[in-house]
Parts: structure tokens; C-alpha cells; sequence
């Protein structure tokens, strides 16, 4: 609907609709707007109340609060760990703490059943937590599973050792993840060259992993940057054209050249 002045003029939210649809419409908005909020919360309290029954349960019960406190204390097993942590890793920061852990992994990786785990556990760990580590912190664009076809990544880290020195290329780790499932995935390793970096955050991108492309970011470019396209049409491959149209070298003779008729369906012509 237009106003006098020939703009959109807005259509009041439930007009001209039946009740019931008005119902319905009503009992969407409201899923939308709750639903995040509860399940948010209940998730939260689903992990307080876990970490809460995994520290009573080997708490001594002359430390345990519920002994002697007149009200439950939801939330201080989470506490209690966070503490612990800050303390375990102000500890290690000293000289007796590098030794104490220079020894414990001495220990860890002689253990024969326990040595792939902990290696592995702890690499995956010091990529993820590390200052320094840029993992998962760019959102990038590659052409898979073939050219044409775009599909978003996520960086983790530069090509090193024998993958990197096998290539001339400057190669980079990527990630392609799966949707509606971001944790499984494919590692592939691209040169600099064939990615193509986004503005999106690494939170957004894994939101548009998940919506299945629902949930798409805002282009943050400048508007002259959108206007002018980065990656340049192409035709599609030979192999996903028919045969039939497919053009011939010049002076290449058919096996249809002399049904006019077929080459009319090849065409498109007369349907």
C-alpha cells in the first residue's frame, strides 16, 4: 500500500487477517522472542548445576557449604573452579611451577596409552588458548568442492613443516566446516592466492554455519567497495554442459547435422 506521496505506507500488523492466523501469528512472535532467552538460561543452569555436583562430590563435607549454610549456594562449584585454575596457573608461572610441569610431561608422554591423548589434547589446547595463536580469528571465502562454487572457512593457521614444503605456493590451514554441525569439517590447505578474506566475525560466520545461511552478517564494506564485485562471473564448466550444446571448432562436423530436427531440441526451438 502506497501513501500520497507514492511511498510504502507500512500495513498494520493483523489487519485483515483471521483470527486464528492472528493466533498463530501472536504464538510465532512470541516463540521468537522467549525461546533464545530460556534456552540460554536453562543451558546456563544446566552447566552451573553440573559443575556444582561434580566439586560437592569430591569436597570434603566439612567444606561443604550445604552443611552448614541454612540456603542452598547454586553456583559456587563454578566458583571454586574458576579459583582453582586462577591458582593453578599462577603457580606454573614461577620457576617452581615450569619445573613441576616440565616433570608431568615428562611423566605423560611416557605413558604408552595415555601419551597420544595428552599430546594431542595439549597441542590442540596451547592453538586455541594461545595470545599469540591467530586460529579460528579470520572468516575466509574458497572455491569448493570445485571452481565456481564458494564456500565459507574459517583460518587456522599458516602451512608449515613437510605440507608447506612440498609446495611452492604460500599455503595456508583452513577449516570447512559442515552445516548445521560447525565441529566436524575438512582441513584443507590453500594457497594465500585462491582465499578470499571476510569482513564477518568468526562468531558470525559460525551462525551462518549453523543457520544453514538463515542467519546472514551485514557487509561492513564501504558502500563505493560494495558496489564494485571482487570475484568476476565465469562461465560454468564444460563438463556440466549438455553435449549437444557445446560449441564445435569451427568446420567440425556432427552426427546431428543432418536431423534439423534434433538440432531444433538441442536448441530450445519449437517448444
Amino acid at each position: 500500500m502506497k501513501d500520497g506521496s507514492g511511498h510504502d505506507q507500512a500495513r498494520p500488523f493483523g489487519k485483515n487477517m483471521s483470527l486464528g492466523a492472528r493466533m498463530r501469528a501472536y504464538f510465532i512472535a512470541g516463540v521468537l522472542v522467549t525461546a533464545p532467552i530460556v534456552i540460554t538460561f536453562y543451558v546456563i543452569w544446566m552447566v552451573v548445576s553440573f559443575v556444582d555436583d561434580v566439586v560437592a562430590s569430591v569436597l570434603p563435607p566439612r567444606f561443604d557449604p550445604t552443611n552448614f549454610l541454612p540456603f542452598p549456594t547454586p553456583g559456587l562449584g563454578l566458583i571454586l573452579v574458576v579459583a582453582g585454575l586462577i591458582l593453578i596457573g599462577a603457580t606454573t608461572a614461577g620457576y617452581a611451577g615450569r619445573l613441576l610441569v616440565r616433570l608431568s610431561d615428562r611423566i605423560m608422554v611416557r605413558i604408552p596409552a595415555v601419551s597420544s591423548i595428552y599430546g594431542a589434547t595439549k597441542q590442540v589446547f596451547e592453538t586455541l588458548l594461545a595470545n599469540q595463536s591467530s586460529a579460528f580469528r579470520q572468516v575466509v571465502l574458497v572455491e569448493y568442492p570445485r571452481p565456481g562454487i564458494w564456500a565459507l572457512a574459517f583460518v587456522t593457521g599458516d602451512t608449515k613443516a613437510e605440507v608447506q614444503n612440498l609446495t611452492e605456493d604460500d599455503v595456508v590451514n583452513i577449516f570447512l566446516p559442515t552445516t548445521p554441525n560447525p565441529t566436524s569439517g575438512f582441513l584443507l590447505f590453500v594457497p594465500k592466492r585462491d582465499i578470499l578474506l571476510l569482513t564477518m566475525t568468526v562468531e558470525e560466520g559460525i551462525k551462518m554455519v549453523m543457520s544453514g545461511g538463515i542467519v546472514t552478517p551485514p557487509d561492513r564494506r564501504r558502500p563505493e567497495e560494495q558496489a564494485v564485485p571482487t570475484i568476476a562471473s565465469r562461465p560454468p564448466p564444460s563438463d556440466l554442459v549438455p553435449a549437444d550444446m557445446r560449441p564445435r571448432p569451427p568446420g567440425a562436423r556432427g552426427c546431428d547435422d543432418d536431423d534439423p530436427d534434433r538440432q531444433d531440441r538441442a536448441y530450445g526451438v519449437g517448444e
